[in-house]
């Protein structure tokens, strides 16, 4: 199998284009903040994680931006702080704050020339249009949960996509599906029989951060620590 088989590339996009991590630890700060006893930045992400996968699973049909807010509430709780409707509200819409990987841009530029780009997000419409621009890229699809009415890893997401792609004359072989999280990526893009690359942008931290355990690991066909490694890999591929 070679990067050069396939003819699109479906993308997770928060915690593998864009630094959701960073994004989220810095809007928690009016919370962690008020904390008694510090918290490490992987206790506040794999607590995020717990409250976001959960309510996820409760509310699969709500947008991300009033999902989040909901995380917050139950973060305040599990810390036993106070926290005002208006903060976390506050916290849904600062997903259009969350920064970009500085590799992402010019790797998608240059894999544009290469492949059909395509997004596959848990996210809402909004708060993806925000970070598009941070991307600085024209993705030929957007697949949202918003879309879906679900979560990933959600086998929802998956089936949607993959239907549509069809459409888009893009069939199941000639994809791709490159993502951090194996919990919400790469797990479910097994069950579906499509390849994958494993974008592993935490290679040198412990645990999952913002994602959940995914239980038994998923397998991966290909694997990168960041963007740019990965389009120097292609470069690579085309001149061998």
């Amino acid at each position: 199998m070679k990067l050069t088989d396939f003819k699109a590339l479906t993308f997770d996009c928060y915690g593998t284009l864009i630094d959701w991590e960073s994004g989220m630890f810095e809007g928690l700060k009016p919370l962690t903040s008020r904390l008694a006893t510090p918290l490490t930045r992987n206790q506040v992400l794999e607590a995020h994680a717990r409250h976001e996968s959960s309510q996820q699973l409760q509310t699969p049909g709500k947008n991300y931006r009033e999902l989040l807010p909901i995380v917050y509430k139950r973060l305040a709780e599990e810390w036993s702080l106070a926290a005002s409707w208006d903060e976390c509200v506050a916290y849904g819409q600062f997903v259009k704050n969350w920064p970009a990987f500085t590799d992402s841009a010019g790797a998608l530029q240059y894999l544009k020339r290469h492949y059909k780009l395509v997004i596959l997000s848990n996210v809402d419409n909004e708060s993806f249009a925000a970070s598009n621009e941070k991307l600085q890229v024209d993705f030929d699809a957007i697949y949202t949960a918003e879309d879906v009415g679900a979560y990933k890893p959600s086998d929802r997401n998956f089936e949607y996509m993959l239907k549509k792609l069809e459409t888009l004359g893009i069939q199941k072989h000639e994809i791709l599906h490159t993502a951090e999280s194996m919990f919400h990526d790469h797990g479910p893009a097994n069950r579906h029989g499509l390849a994958s690359c494993w974008i592993y942008r935490r290679y040198d931290q412990e645990g999952f951060g913002a994602t959940m355990h995914p239980g038994d690991m998923p397998k991966y066909d290909f694997r990168f620590n960041s963007m740019a490694d990965l389009a120097k890999a292609h470069q690579e591929a085309l001149r061998g």
